[in-house]
């Protein structure tokens, strides 16, 4: 990546013209006000400047955009549905990039129940696959907590986890095929659905995770699974970190692919969602340092996976692992349950600035690595309050860090690059990732090369040489 190709020149008013023209005026968007939502992250982080938003409606008109942006050199910053946190979607504050939004791409091209697959365009929004799959007797597995917002190319694009990774994996595991239209405009149909394909390179795999910096993903073939017929949730407080993981270790022998998921809350995360979040209450008669969210689900509606969460409770009581527990009675219990968790992130703005940290380290190590990094973060910011959170049962934690109640926020946030690096310099140390689901993005793209071996670096800028010699995709993202 060259500086001129990260800082690129406006594209003129002839380039910007034509571009228009592809997709029309009632879906170009010129005039700043307008422009806004698709500049700004939703935490305010980063806020960005465009020369045009385009709005296309087909693959064709994406390809006709990228032809035309390759041929002038124009730089393009493709957006699913803005709700990434890590800067990749927002232009930089120059005003010299245009930025694509598939948002108009929403059709669902088929359903194969025979298969087990259903074929979407980039901009359906991650929900209403969860709903297109369930209205044809199928299961979307993949659950973020901005599925009501994000879209399926931007969860492809980041290679996105969520709460059920643990059962299904993420996005990359999820999908079968891709279509994808490259920097000069020509079209890569790999929109197969075979669970086997052993004939040569699987370059759907290149595009997963490249956070648009390589092609635009237009449609995808998604996987489909059976809908289970019992789901049991359950909530237990636990003293310390290491009874949470040793409670996980005994759950996933015993229930195997049963376990969907299980998350990790701490004691201050839930105070802030009691305090914040409409409708919230204490699933539990006391207080506990720790808390996990389980869930289990069976084929089989004999009421074997209850049985199964009652043992398991039992065992960890019996074992002082779990001080209390709850299990969910009926769906709006465990609607309720779930909201705790889902709330987590949103309600952490109402206490001040938050410093993140989307982390991965060995599940063994994570008691380790939660300990090392809250004695950090208390030596450099002293009053500081961490909020660890997250995925336990695949070792992703959301390391949030809140304000100290005295400190103004200003000051506080200009601590964010120091920390990050504290905390990922532990997260490294441990054989961890400094991105586990969000991508590296404009945030951490700086920090990379810290995280990652000399040659796979070089690799990865062979790639995007090969697939973008003129780089005008996502410039100055990732790498």
């Amino acid at each position: 990546m060259t500086r001129d190709q990260e800082h690129p020149s406006r594209p003129s008013e002839a380039t910007l013209d034509a571009l228009v023209r592809i997709v029309g005026e009632d879906h170009a968007i010129r005039e700043p006000a307008a422009m806004a939502p698709y500049l700004v992250e939703w935490r305010d982080r980063y806020v960005g400047k465009a020369a045009l938003v385009l709005k296309p409606g087909s693959t064709a008109e994406v390809a006709a955009i990228l032809k035309r942006a390759n041929e002038t050199h124009t730089a393009i910053v493709p957006q699913g549905g803005n709700t990434g946190l890590v800067g990749g979607q927002i232009p930089f504050e120059n005003g010299n990039e245009v930025v694509v939004s598939l948002s108009r791409m929403t059709h669902v091209r088929d359903i194969d129940l025979n298969g087990n697959t259903m074929t979407v365009e980039a901009g359906l929004v991650l929900a209403n696959a969860q709903t297109v799959a369930a209205s044809a007797g199928r299961m979307f597995p993949l659950s973020l907590a901005s599925e009501g917002g994000c879209q399926i190319g931007g969860v492809l694009a980041t290679n996105a986890g969520g709460t059920a990774v643990l059962a299904y994996g993420s996005a990359r595991d999820l999908t079968l095929g891709l279509e994808v239209v490259l920097a000069d405009g020509s079209v890569w149909n790999g929109l197969k659905r075979l669970r086997k394909d052993n004939s040569g390179y699987d370059l759907k795999d290149l595009f997963i995770g490249s956070e648009g910096t390589l092609g635009i993903i237009t449609a995808a073939v998604l996987r489909l699974l059976p809908k289970p017929v019992e789901t049991v949730t359950a909530f237990a407080g636990l003293a310390d970190l290491e009874s949470a993981a040793a409670f996980f270790s005994r759950t996933y022998q015993q229930a195997g692919s049963a376990l969907i998921a299980f998350e990790l809350l701490p004691r201050i995360g839930l105070d802030f969602v009691l305090e914040h979040g409409a409708d919230t209450r204490d699933p539990l008669r006391s207080s506990h340092p720790w808390y996990v969210l389980f869930e289990l689900s069976d084929q089989r509606e004999d009421g074997s996976a209850r049985r199964l969460v009652e043992t398991l409770l039992a065992e960890g009581i019996e074992a002082d692992e779990i001080g209390d527990a709850t299990i969910a009675a009926s769906l709006a219990q465990q609607r309720e349950l779930w909201r705790l968790r889902e709330l987590m992130s949103e309600v952490q703005k109402h206490e001040g600035g938050s410093i993140k940290h989307d982390v991965a380290v060995p599940i063994a190590r994570v008691p380790e690595f939660v300990t090392r990094a809250n004695q950090l973060v208390e030596l450099m910011i002293p009053g500081a309050r961490p909020v660890p959170f997250g995925h336990l049962g695949d070792g992703n934690i959301h390391y949030n860090v809140s304000q100290p109640l005295a400190m103004d926020r200003a000051v506080f946030l200009a601590n964010w690059e120091a920390l990050n690096a504290a905390v990922h310099e532990i997260v490294l140390d441990l054989g961890g990732s400094i991105s586990a689901e969000h991508g590296i993005g404009r945030m951490k793209r700086d920090l990379l090369r810290h995280a990652k071996q000399p040659l796979e670096l070089e690799m990865m800028r062979r790639i995007k040489q090969a697939l973008d010699p003129n780089g005008i995709l996502n410039p100055g993202k990732l790498l």
